[in-house]
């Protein structure tokens, strides 16, 4: 944990709803105000940092009198509106005291999933910070709706960990950070202190939302990790209620649970293809071409194709299926839906004859594919 952490020099910090508002009660400028002392200390200590906050929604909710959280998208979109004043407002007046600037960004998951939206973010999340400014970032509620939405801030941090090739991802919680089960109504859980990201047996491990104020819970942090880990980040889970906890996690104390990375970092452009959280179809193979995939690292051809599901065009960023519906890698496609469907289950070299026409070889070549 030492190595991993004092070594971090660009830093991603989600704090939760709970954690600015008072489990839902309004702000609370106190712990806003903690949250900037402490990354005014990692700022000192030579670090970048940008912080993804939630907040908007709870504290709309409260201006609004609002007990309970609506289901409607539109009153969510109203309250985040609502809501979203007062929490840049009190964060750019704690940033102030330490003469950190700040910058609000809005985004939602079109601005990552259109390559260009994408590289203007992250060309502007990265002269922030050799601005020495702190960006603020949250989901863009006032706009969102079911088919764009991250779903959780806890995504969004591993989207923007990846976005800017983050070292670390720390996710400030009301917990203490991983137990072997709920500690909540299992007296013998433990503390998972350190584990890699991205191992199946954390996500049994992980129970639903802890809160009525957030939308996430233990499982979306451990899939955040795993999401994170494609670019080379690690993932700190620790409880916002330590003291001090974001500098002694830097100084490499073990608070809470460490979920570190063993694999290559992907690519940018390949880390771009993996955080596709929609798509505009979905391809599901044969076991000798999910096989090929994922052993011999080839290109996807036709002939191992069995079903084309939706309606997408050349160039759209699809899943890819295996024989039982799990989703195991991205990848964009040569052909439409259409022609994907009349090539499919055959050779490339009848693809002329079926199309009239040929443009490659394969359905998704190798360099326009990666595994999940």
């Amino acid at each position: 944990m030492q190595t991993v952490l004092t070594q971090a020099k660009r830093i991603v910090v989600k704090v939760g709803s709970s954690l600015v508002t008072n489990q839902g009660e309004g702000l609370d400028i106190q712990a806003i105000s903690n949250w900037a002392q402490q990354i005014a200390v990692l700022r000192d200590c030579g670090c970048e940092v940008v912080l993804v906050s939630s907040g908007a929604i709870a504290e709309g909710m409260q201006r609004l009198g609002w007990k309970h959280r609506p289901s409607a998208v539109h009153e969510l979109q109203a309250a985040a509106a609502v809501g979203q004043m007062g929490l840049v407002q009190v964060y750019e007046s704690c940033f102030s005291a330490h003469q950190l600037r700040t910058a609000q960004v809005l985004l939602t998951h079109a601005d990552l999933a259109d390559r260009e939206r994408y590289l203007n973010a992250r060309s502007t999340l990265r002269t922030l910070l050799t601005l020495g400014v702190i960006p603020i970032i949250n989901e863009n509620d006032t706009v969102v709706t079911d088919e764009i939405k991250f779903g959780d801030n806890d995504t969004l941090g591993a989207l923007v960990a990846n976005l800017i090739e983050a070292d670390v991802l720390v996710i400030l919680t009301d917990q203490t950070g991983l137990f072997t089960a709920d500690p909540r109504k299992d007296a013998s859980a433990t503390l998972v202190s350190l584990a890699q990201a991205g191992d199946t047996t954390l996500e049994a491990m992980a129970g639903g939302a802890g809160s009525a104020i957030g939308r996430g819970g233990m499982l979306t942090k451990i899939l955040a990790a795993k999401r994170a880990a494609r670019s080379g980040a690690h993932t700190a889970i620790a409880s916002g209620h330590e003291a001090n906890v974001l500098p002694r996690l830097m100084q490499g104390e073990s608070i809470g649970t460490l979920l570190t990375v063993q694999q290559m970092a992907l690519d940018a452009r390949k880390q771009w293809l993996a955080d596709h959280l929609q798509v505009g179809g979905k391809i599901r193979l044969d076991e000798g071409a999910v096989r090929a995939l994922r052993n011999d690292g080839k290109s996807l051809l036709p002939i191992g194709v069995s079903e084309v599901i939706g309606e997408f065009q050349r160039g759209a960023v699809v899943a890819i299926l295996d024989e039982n519906g799990r989703d195991i890698a991205r990848g964009l496609c040569n052909y439409n839906a259409g022609e994907a469907r009349r090539i499919a289950g055959h050779a490339s070299h009848e693809i002329e004859t079926i199309l009239g026409y040929v443009d490659e070889a394969e359905l998704i070549h190798r360099d326009n594919l990666v595994l999940l």
